[in-house]
């Protein structure tokens, strides 16, 4: 085994993990291992864009509004106030190292963000580049971090498991590199930033690398896990094509242009369901079109946008425009089939202010982290902000972390390989059960099927998982066991948990929902 001494090791090169590096750069040697491309990150994929109060008629004050709102009763209001209050000038600095956001001339002449309108917000708040703003974010941090002359970028490097030091700190990770070589990496301190979790499930925006390693592992490595209940389902994902294995995002953006929810024979139903209609909060609108769908027996509803100007969608979605149009679908003319798609997880490892989890040495931020922004829904455009400010907050702790005592070697399993062909079954069996018992709609009996039978896809996994694709595979089902445990201790409906046995929300449910490997010991087996 090959041996590396680092300052600072992060695992993603999403926005979280990049900004991190850009920040600690300036304190010491920075490796990032990302396991596909720099660029490949759910960062990437980001249509609608950041919320920031930036305009005039704003504030970071509506801005925590309108988080808590959406939070359901869940969403720290210290937290919120940090990040609303912070995020403004973190995003003039994205720009500063040369993020191009959609710019436009106020009445006055003087150049500002264009802003544009989303669910949940009462003000033009989304900074932007058109559609395609996480590829631009992407773009411009990767620049400046390879400019930066302090941080290395370990493509196609799998993290296999976190790994401990004697005096119980993170002192860095065991990586796979593309010829299957095992690399061990020792830092001072290590950043999770490696995404979300949306390929546990059938339907997803998210590309393929999000299978929810970075939770595992801290779960494996005694961290605490909170709220992986609440599941956020993008409401419009488009229907009957995939892109690259997964289903391509229709922004809510567009819905904030103007555009229309309708069932397949032309009625607009979402008054029926809130009286903000197409820009009521993502899980309103998803269960809205998951019920008529379920009502009318169809497998997906209709976005139109035929009503606005051509020139305007052209020049604000370029890429959803260009991309309909080369799967046969010309969104000036045509309704749009849409489907609920799985999106964003707004649990995950357990974080304080600064980003530091329940293990010493151990940081996170951006979709992997449960900052307490989020609450029991996101509000739309948050994750990136959050992802920021909380990348931010690590790097400045991180800095200052000691050096952790040698390593706790770990006991190798014996036994077979896993084949990957079993690992592929694995994988889709979790997708199957995910979907059908714990997506967007639930109920008790539905859930604890799903963790009988998610136990049973864990035994299926028993050889020894020394390839991605094996250990992506338990990834999967580790951290679908946990959302399933969180699931069936809440015991009402809150936010994006919806539970057809529970259908109130309760005040004795008002807190996280935080399980542990000590807790729950062999439950939810680990690496």
């Amino acid at each position: 085994m090959r041996e590396l001494q680092t300052d600072f090791l992060v695992l993603g090169s999403g926005i979280a993990g990049l900004w991190f590096s850009l920040r600690a750069s300036r304190y010491g040697r920075v490796l990032v291992a990302t396991k596909k491309e720099d660029s490949e990150s759910n960062t990437n994929y980001a249509q609608g864009g950041i919320a920031a109060a930036v305009g005039a008629d704003d504030s970071p004050l509506l801005h925590q509004d309108d988080t808590i709102a959406a939070g359901a009763g869940l969403a720290r209001p210290e937290i919120v106030r940090l990040v609303t209050e912070q995020g403004p000038v973190l995003v003039r600095e994205l720009a500063e190292v040369g993020v191009e956001f959609s710019r436009m001339r106020d009445s006055r002449g003087f150049e500002r963000f264009a802003l544009g309108q989303e669910g949940g917000h009462r003000r033009r708040r989304i900074v932007h580049t058109h559609d395609r703003t996480g590829y631009e974010i992407e773009k411009g941090l990767l620049r400046a971090v390879r400019a930066g002359g302090n941080v290395t970028i370990a493509e196609r490097h799998f993290a296999r498991r976190l790994t401990l030091s004697a005096d119980g700190r993170c002192c860095g990770a065991e990586l796979l590199d593309s010829a299957g070589s095992l690399l061990r990496v020792r830092a001072r301190a290590c950043m999770l930033a490696t995404g979300g979790i949306g390929q546990c499930y059938l339907h997803t925006t998210n590309p393929p690398i999000a299978t929810g390693d970075g939770i595992a592992m801290a779960y494996s490595l005694g961290a605490m896990v909170g709220n992986m209940e609440f599941i956020q389902f993008h409401p419009t994902a488009l229907h009957g094509r995939r892109i690259d294995g997964r289903a391509f995002l229709i922004s809510e953006a567009l819905r904030g242009e103007g555009a229309v929810l309708r069932t397949r024979d032309g009625e607009a139903f979402m008054r029926r369901y809130h009286l903000d209609a197409e820009l009521a909060p993502r899980d309103v609108v998803a269960r809205a079109i998951a019920a008529e769908m379920r009502r009318r027996g169809d497998d997906h509803v209709c976005l139109d946008a035929t009503h606005i100007a051509p020139v305007i969608l052209r020049e604000r979605f370029p890429t959803i425009t260009q991309t309909c149009l080369q799967l046969g679908i010309d969104i000036t003319r045509q309704q749009i089939p849409v489907v609920p798609a799985a999106h964003y997880v707004c649990g995950g490892v357990m974080v304080n202010s600064w980003g530091e989890t329940t293990v010493p040495g151990l940081f996170a931020a951006g979709e992997c982290s449960c900052t307490g922004l989020h609450g029991a829904n996101r509000l739309a455009s948050n994750s990136l902000l959050e992802a920021l400010v909380f990348a931010d907050r690590a790097a400045q702790r991180a800095v200052a972390a000691p050096w952790p005592g040698a390593a706790v070697e770990a006991e190798e399993q014996d036994g077979t390989d896993l084949a990957e062909d079993d690992a592929a079954v694995a994988a889709t069996a979790v997708r199957s059960v995910m979907w059908n018992r714990a997506g967007i709609v639930r109920t008790d009996e539905g859930l604890r099927l799903a963790r009988s039978e998610l136990a049973g896809v864990m035994r299926s996994l028993a050889g020894v998982s020394r390839t991605p694709f094996a250990l992506e595979a338990r990834s999967m089902v580790v951290v679908s066991r946990l959302v399933v445990e969180c699931a069936l201790r809440r015991s009402e409906s809150r936010g994006l948990h919806y539970n057809e046995d529970h259908p109130q929300q309760e005040d004795r449910f008002r807190h996280d929902t935080v399980v542990s490997r000590q807790e729950l010991g062999e439950e939810v087996e680990a690496f």
